[in-house]
């Protein structure tokens, strides 16, 4: 069997190992950096062309198989890739997505009140304080609600003495305010489909 050998440009082989690598980490398999040094050495790959090859797999994916082909240079593909970067990155693109997460603060940019960078400033307080505030809640009913659910059905009611409270001693009111909170809890929890 006689098989002839193709050479590969340094840009064809950059994107079938940047590929290879990509493909490797979906799948769960070897850690890319290995898998590119090891190939770049085989290969004899600069580190900058992997790079190059890299960024066309990130933002202009669509490219790849044409440079592997050979169809197209990695050269001219990675500067499409640079431009599609940038648009990802422009100002009217960070515009429409601020909008899509938060109308309020695209409309104070919109309107002067506040810069783009400003919003996405605020947006990521916002987010952050979000997170913050249901990390407190969690904690916060993972507390009172498992316990609670405990003294069904003992005798712990009939033995409460307000002697023995260490804080502000239960009423009928709080008992009120308890149970309403609990109907409140199930509603939220039905509406959210939890379990």
């Amino acid at each position: 069997m006689n098989l002839r050998r193709r050479s590969l440009t340094k840009g064809q082989a950059a994107m079938i190992t940047v590929k290879a690598c990509s493909l490797r980490e979906q799948d769960g398999r070897s850690p890319k950096e290995q898998t590119a040094r090891s190939l770049k050495e085989q290969l004899g790959v600069a580190l900058a062309v992997m790079g190059r090859a890299s960024t066309v797999l990130q933002h202009a994916p669509d490219l790849v198989d044409p440079v592997i082909s050979g169809a197209m240079g990695l050269n001219e593909a990675y500067t499409v890739a640079q431009e599609n970067k940038a648009k990802a990155n422009s100002a009217e693109v960070q515009l429409a997505r601020l909008r899509e997460e938060d109308p309020e603060l695209a409309d104070r940019v919109v309107e002067g009140h506040l810069t783009l960078a400003g919003a996405w400033a605020e947006r990521t307080e916002r987010v952050e304080e979000d997170k913050r505030q249901r990390r407190v809640a969690t904690h916060l009913l993972d507390e009172i609600v498992p316990p609670l659910a405990q003294t069904r059905g003992t005798r712990t009611f009939s033995r409460y003495d307000p002697a023995f409270a260490s804080g502000t001693p239960i009423t009928r009111e709080t008992i009120a305010h308890a149970m309403t909170a609990l109907a409140e809890m199930d509603q939220v929890w039905q509406e959210r489909d939890l379990p």
